[in-house]
């Protein structure tokens, strides 16, 4: 009987000592409530907890990484995309963390999907291609904000991928690759308007000077004789004409 009883009261001296010790890594706090009442935050270290009075939850002060399952986003100009992210966050209040939410991970991550589709909604599709860094960061100010009543401090966050459907591929394409015609025309035509230019301002000069025509002819005629014909017709400059019939 004797036997028996020091059995059990070993056995409960283990559970006694197992409850109330309680060793948290550097990464790791407990908040502490006695008779359900939060009392504090302890920790890192050995931490001693009153049997059946005190519990504890461990929290991980780590930071850590919520993949953001792909949104469906209505661009400003009216063009659908998939846009999925990545956020890094850790817990900066342990008692927040615990006593403001049910469940700080799934609130932030619930968090960064509705703001997401909030702040990605406002920007045009050539925004979202060309600025994903500024838009990140606005994404994150954003976040970080909404989440510090949780004790959340948002770090960063990445867009990883837009997508867009293959209809609306083959319809940018077909846009750029008018742009670029356009382009090519307008450059095409500007290109015609300064020669124009320049053949007006080159005849203006020519018609100022008196042997300059002349000059013009002969260098003409030269170029004619050097290409391969039988036949050359050469014009007549009329001042020379003039001056024949005035004879």
């Amino acid at each position: 009987m004797g036997i028996g009883i020091g059995v059990f009261a070993a056995l409960m001296a283990l559970v006694f000592f197992g409850y109330a010790f309680r060793v948290l890594k550097e990464y790791e706090r407990a908040v502490v409530y006695t008779l359900g009442r939060f009392t504090g935050v302890k920790g890192p270290g050995l931490i001693i907890l009153v049997p059946f009075f005190q519990t504890m939850a461990r929290v991980d002060l780590r930071v850590r990484t919520i993949d953001v399952p792909s949104q469906d986003v209505i661009s400003k100009d009216n063009i659908s995309v998939k846009v999925n992210a990545v956020i890094y966050f850790r817990v900066v209040s342990p008692e927040l963390a615990i006593n403001n939410v049910e469940n700080f991970m799934r609130a932030t991550s619930e968090m960064a999907q509705t703001t997401l589709r909030a702040v990605l909604g406002k920007h045009e599709l050539d925004e979202m291609l060309s600025e994903r860094d500024k838009l990140s960061a606005d994404i994150q100010e954003i976040l970080d904000g909404r989440t510090d009543a949780w004790g959340i401090k948002v770090a960063n966050v990445e867009l990883k991928h837009i997508d867009l459907a293959e209809s609306m591929i083959r319809a940018i394409a077909k846009q750029a690759e008018a742009e670029r015609d356009r382009r090519a025309k307008i450059i095409s035509a500007e290109g015609e308007s300064q020669a124009a230019d320049m053949l007006v301002k080159a005849a203006d000069k020519l018609a100022k000077s008196e042997g300059g025509m002349s000059l013009r002819y002969l260098s003409a005629f030269q170029e004619i004789a050097n290409e391969k014909s039988s036949t050359i017709v050469l014009p007549l400059p009329m001042d020379i004409l003039s001056k024949i019939v005035g004879k």
